[in-house]
């Protein structure tokens, strides 16, 4: 049988009562510049926010600029941040990351998502979050969290990517609101309807935070 999804009117009252929850909601990430928040979001693949945070402050004043790290042995980034996950790759995306920034974009923090997107292990989503919270820009940044909600409200299909997950968000919101729904998502997911979560999702709507 072929699940029903929302129509698009449906969608947004759903997303609209997960803002109502969350109306505040902004990123969990540490960072002090644009460079940093770039590097936050690249080592908190597959890991958590407060992982990440945990070795930001120590990591920023070890590298402050894009050729401070580009400029560092591997060994030396890897001991920086070896308590999160996958940490050696992240290293060498890290250090490969910031010496296309200083041979190509004179240290500075592309503001296009394409040309984000060509840095080592900066996919969609951490291209989207660097625009969204670096530069403002109207952005939906599909993670763990928001790819599930989607599916388990009926947003989108059950087998959607996270690129299908993205575009169907983004034709149902006013631009203006892509950067806190996505954010309210994240914080609903994650503290409210976290994956071990059973039952209706439509009562978890309802709880006080």
């Amino acid at each position: 049988m072929v699940e029903k999804l929302l129509n698009d009117d449906e969608a947004r009252a759903v997303l609209k009562r997960i803002l109502a929850l969350y109306p505040d909601a902004k990123g969990e990430l540490q960072w002090d510049s644009k460079f940093h928040l770039l590097c936050a979001v690249v080592m908190s693949a597959q890991t958590t926010d407060k992982m990440v945070n945990r070795v930001m402050p120590s990591f920023s004043r070890k590298f402050p600029t894009p050729e401070s790290l580009a400029t560092a042995p591997i060994e030396e980034i890897e001991h920086e941040i070896k308590t999160i996950g996958l940490y050696r790759s992240k290293a060498k995306h890290l250090k490969a990351t910031a010496e296309i920034l200083v041979d190509q974009y004179h240290s500075k923090i592309p503001r296009d998502k394409k040309k984000l997107m060509t840095l080592p292990g900066v996919g969609e989503k951490t291209a989207n979050v660097v625009l969204a919270e670096g530069y403002g820009i109207p952005a939906i940044a599909v993670d763990t969290h928001v790819s599930r909600i989607s599916k388990k409200f009926h947003i989108v299909d059950q087998k959607a990517t996270p690129h299908e997950v993205e575009k169907r968000l983004e034709a149902i919101l006013p631009k203006k609101e892509w950067i806190k729904t996505h954010h309210a998502m994240i914080l609903f997911g994650r503290y409210t309807m976290p994956a071990r979560a059973k039952g209706d999702p439509y009562s978890y709507l309802d709880m006080q935070n």
